[in-house]
């Protein structure tokens, strides 16, 4: 089969398009027939050696296809249209999926729709509820609104539990967009001072729960956003990972709760569990139209390297997606 895997240079590192075998699905995992992939930030960081836990040669932790062989799973048969998360292998013609993880495609989906739906929809429904607790009409402050979680984030907050929505972007085009996905409160940190804007929009109290994709530069400004006993998920480090002279007492006096999360390096269980919980609480809303992914570009398979320069750049309003 054809299958992208990283090439390692001596300054940098690439992405090369070759034949490698066939996988074999191991005891409940699926043989999928791979139509689409989507392009993560832990594609990224995998390429260029900095991730630690990835195992699999093949890029790729999210696919969308038609399962080959079931592998003597009853729930299942060759030809079913699947998506889910993979443990790495999705940038490939082939890859296997644990079965607990597959979740059966709408059938008014594309397969580009589909891959553009597990990865970001399943990290925004476990920052927002199973780490976040949001409850009905609390607030939120999503940073990177635009991105594949900051998309999916802003439809399910709204849709799940009515919150007001208050989103961070570096463009107005970017803004606009994540207001007609609902957000309530629009603010380019580029040119205004987004702590200020959200303890405007917040009476002067602050938001009850933070997404927060920034990590380092965004410390003392998500600290000065967030409501005495708020939640604040760290879900990323675009802003660097060291804080130099933090206040823990600053933390502490609002009695705030700050976790960091990855989903990609968690156990397959979690990812099963998390798997279920998603497809009862949200699939009847995906099924109705209610809430969708969001697609910036489809490239070819042989195109990945282009398309995670797309993505470094910060070009995109959704979800990348890769077609094999």
């Amino acid at each position: 089969m054809k299958a992208i895997t990283v090439e390692r240079q001596e300054t940098t590192n690439g992405l090369i398009l070759t034949e490698l075998p066939t996988p074999v699905p191991a005891e409940g995992e699926l043989l999928i027939k791979v139509h689409a992939a989507a392009v993560n930030r832990t594609d990224i960081v995998t390429r260029e050696g900095k991730s630690g836990y990835a195992s699999n040669p093949i890029l790729g932790v999210e696919i969308s296809g038609v399962v080959e062989q079931a592998n003597g799973r009853s729930e299942f048969a060759p030809g079913d249209r699947v998506m889910g998360l993979v443990n790495g292998g999705g940038y490939a013609e082939y890859a296997v999926m644990p079965a607990e993880r597959a979740m059966r495609i709408p059938d008014a989906y594309s397969f580009e729709q589909a891959a553009a739906v597990p990865e970001v929809f399943l990290t925004a429904y476990q920052t927002l509820y199973w780490i976040g607790r949001l409850q009905r009409n609390e607030s939120v402050l999503i940073h990177a609104g635009a991105s594949g979680v900051g998309t999916a984030a802003i439809q399910l907050a709204k849709k799940l539990s009515g919150a007001k929505v208050i989103v961070t972007a570096g463009s107005q085009e970017k803004l606009d967009f994540c207001g007609e996905l609902g957000a309530d409160v629009l603010i380019n940190y580029k040119e205004q001072s987004f702590e200020q804007e959200v303890l405007k929009a917040t009476d002067g109290q602050g938001v009850d729960l933070i997404l927060d994709f920034v990590g380092a530069d965004y410390w003392d400004k998500n600290l000065a956003s967030i409501k005495k006993e708020g939640r604040w998920v760290l879900i990323g480090i675009l802003g660097g990972i060291q804080v130099e002279q933090v206040n823990l007492f600053a933390l502490m006096s609002k009695c705030v709760q700050l976790t960091g999360t990855l989903l990609t390096p968690r156990s397959d269980e979690y990812k099963a569990r998390l798997t279920a919980d998603f497809v009862k609480d949200v699939f009847p809303h995906i099924e109705q139209g209610e809430i969708k992914p969001i697609i910036d570009t489809v490239f070819p398979l042989e195109q990945a390297l282009e398309a995670q320069r797309h993505m470094e750049a910060n070009r995109n309003i959704g979800k990348i997606v890769l077609r094999t």
